[in-house]
């Protein structure tokens, strides 16, 4: 193991890391926080971020590379501002970027970048993905080669204004005894720069079979989808949000329905908790952020890194967000 989280870049405010390796190598697609003076409110305006930096490591513990700006928003045709948690995915040669940010008239749509290599820089599309809402997309590639994103988020992430896909007038979430908000998967178009499909809702059950509750906030999906598979077995995790936990759900398919399985993080300093599983070099790492370095502003967050372990029955053994 690890014998501690590391963090991995100084002078810089990076946050919502997400983890892939090309080639040989981890590449890191993390968000890029900076000081705009917003005040704190539950629509998330103080995180005001405004381009995507990328960064790579031949070892985990070896030397950080910046590969400087990929992306700005002043280069995104529709964009009007708050570049969010973004991910990437691989196909034939070429690598898509997908990063939600608000439209000119504030709502929330996820875009796509493309470049011919990992670290970009990427040149985005005239216009969003089609049918694209909410945020946080994270795109899984199956074994078959199958692309499919999973994405959406609560309060600032605007998910609680949709339901099957289509905007509510004055949209909210459930009340507490109702089935909580789902997040959002899709197979990708095999160019995978548009769905093939409608978007469907992912389903976390209980113990007992029945969808989480809107009230369930310690276990029920907030934000900051991520997927990955294990000896065979879909593993869902994500954010709860205002309980500040990093979750997880394990399913036989990319489509669910999963059944909740425990923690994987324990809150961290700051509000917050994205975070990216990967493995590398024969081990699993969990990539995530909290706001230590800054003193403690959630806005201004860094981005570190931690082993990841597996208990024989392939659950995840559970790691101390407060931990140095």
């Amino acid at each position: 193991m690890m014998k501690n989280p590391r963090y991995l870049v100084d002078g810089l405010y990076t946050a919502d890391p997400s983890a892939h390796v090309f080639n040989g190598k981890l590449y890191i697609y993390p968000s890029h926080d900076i000081e705009s003076g917003i005040p704190e409110n539950d629509n998330g305006d103080h995180f005001d971020m405004r381009d995507y930096h990328v960064f790579s490591m031949d070892d985990i513990d070896g030397e950080v590379t910046d590969h400087g700006v990929v992306l700005d928003v002043q280069d995104v045709p529709w964009a009007g501002r708050q570049m969010w948690d973004t991910d990437v995915a691989h196909k034939n040669g070429k690598y898509y970027l997908y990063f939600p940010v608000k439209d000119k008239t504030d709502i929330f749509r996820i875009g796509v970048a493309v470049s011919d290599k990992p670290e970009g820089p990427f040149v985005p599309e005239k216009h969003p993905i089609t049918g694209s809402y909410s945020i946080d997309p994270a795109v899984f590639e199956d074994e078959d080669g199958q692309h499919y994103m999973y994405f959406g988020g609560l309060w600032g992430g605007q998910l609680q204004r949709y339901r099957n896909n289509k905007a509510q007038e004055c949209g909210s979430e459930p009340a507490d005894d109702e089935s909580s908000l789902p997040a959002r998967v899709v197979k990708m178009s095999d160019d995978l720069l548009e769905f093939s499909e409608e978007p469907k809702s992912l389903v976390i059950l209980d113990e007992n079979g029945e969808p989480l509750k809107a009230g369930d906030h310690d276990r029920r999906f907030f934000e900051a989808s991520w997927m990955h598979k294990y000896n065979g077995k879909y593993y869902f995790s994500y954010s709860t949000g205002n309980t500040h936990l990093l979750c997880y759900a394990v399913g036989d398919s990319p489509y669910g329905p999963f059944t909740y399985k425990g923690v994987i993080l324990t809150p961290v300093v700051g509000w917050t908790t994205h975070h990216s599983i990967c493995e590398f070099k024969g081990k699993w790492y969990l990539f995530h952020h909290d706001s230590k370095p800054s003193g403690g502003k959630t806005w201004l967050r860094s981005m570190k890194v931690t082993e990841l372990e597996y208990n024989e029955d392939g659950s995840i053994k559970t790691i101390d967000g407060m931990a140095d």
